[in-house]
C-alpha cells in the first residue's frame, strides 16, 4: 500500500517563516508525529545561500540587495545563491526516505524527474545537464534544486519559474553557473499560466515519482 502524502499549500510565505516551519516538520517528521508532506508555497523576493555558496556569487553588496526590497539569508541546504519571489512555485519535501530511498543522488534526479514531467504537461521538452542540479531546457534553467535531508528525512526542494521576475537573477550568478540562462514557463509558451495549475501537477507528478497517495488535505501546516 501506498505511503499518504499531505499536500499543503502556504501562499506566500517570508523565507524565514518557511525555515522556521520546516524546521519544525522535520523534527515531527523524524519522530513519526506527521506523514509525509509535501508545502508547495510563493516566496516574498529572498536571494538565499547555500551551503556551498560563494559571496562573489552575489554581485551586489547585501545592503544594496535590501534597499532594493530584496532579502538575503543564508541557508542549511546544498548548492549555491539562488532567487525565490513571486511567481515561482517552492516545494519543500518533508519525506523520510527510509527504508528504500535512502540514495541522495536518486533523490535529487526524483526532483528533477518532477518538474520534467510538469514542462511536459505544457508541451515543454525540459531535461537535465550531465554534471549539474535542476531542470533545463536548453541552455536555461527552469527549475532549481537545493536539499538538505537528516536521519534521511528531507528538507528545501525544488524551485520551478512559472511567472518569475526572470531580472532579479541578473543580480547573481544563479546556482553559481556562468554561461547559463535562466527561464520560465510563462516565457517559454508565451502566454499566462496559472500557479495554482502549476502546483496540482506538481503534487500529483511528486506523488506518482515517490510511490505516494496524495491524502485528503485536511488541517493546513499551522505557522510557525
Amino acid at each position: 500500500m501506498l505511503r499518504p502524502l499531505h499536500v499543503r499549500r502556504l501562499g506566500r510565505v517570508r523565507y524565514a517563516e518557511g525555515l522556521a516551519l520546516q524546521a519544525r516538520l522535520v523534527k515531527e517528521r523524524q519522530a513519526g508525529e506527521i506523514p509525509d508532506t509535501l508545502l508547495l508555497l510563493e516566496h516574498d523576493p529572498v536571494f538565499t545561500l547555500g551551503r556551498n555558496a560563494r559571496k562573489e556569487n552575489v554581485l551586489f553588496p547585501d545592503e544594496a540587495l535590501r534597499a532594493r526590497g530584496f532579502d538575503v539569508f543564508e541557508s542549511g541546504r546544498g548548492g549555491d545563491v539562488t532567487y525565490h519571489g513571486p511567481g515561482q512555485v517552492v516545494g519543500y519535501p518533508i519525506v523520510d526516505l527510509s527504508p528504500d530511498r535512502r540514495d541522495v543522488h536518486r533523490y535529487v534526479r526524483d526532483l528533477e524527474e518532477v518538474m520534467i514531467r510538469c514542462c511536459a504537461d505544457y508541451g515543454i521538452e525540459a531535461g537535465r545537464v550531465e554534471g549539474l542540479s535542476g531542470t533545463w531546457v536548453g541552455e536555461n534553467k527552469v527549475g532549481a534544486i537545493g536539499v538538505r535531508i537528516a536521519r534521511w528525512v528531507t528538507s528545501h526542494g525544488f524551485a520551478l519559474n512559472v511567472a518569475t521576475d526572470l531580472a532579479a537573477f541578473d543580480l547573481i550568478v544563479p546556482c553559481g553557473i556562468r554561461g547559463r540562462g535562466v527561464t520560465s514557463l510563462e516565457r517559454l509558451m508565451d502566454r499566462a499560466v496559472p500557479l495554482d495549475e502549476v502546483m496540482s501537477k506538481l503534487a500529483e507528478h511528486f506523488a506518482a515519482v515517490f510511490e505516494r497517495r496524495i491524502a485528503p488535505e485536511g488541517k493546513r501546516a499551522r505557522s510557525p
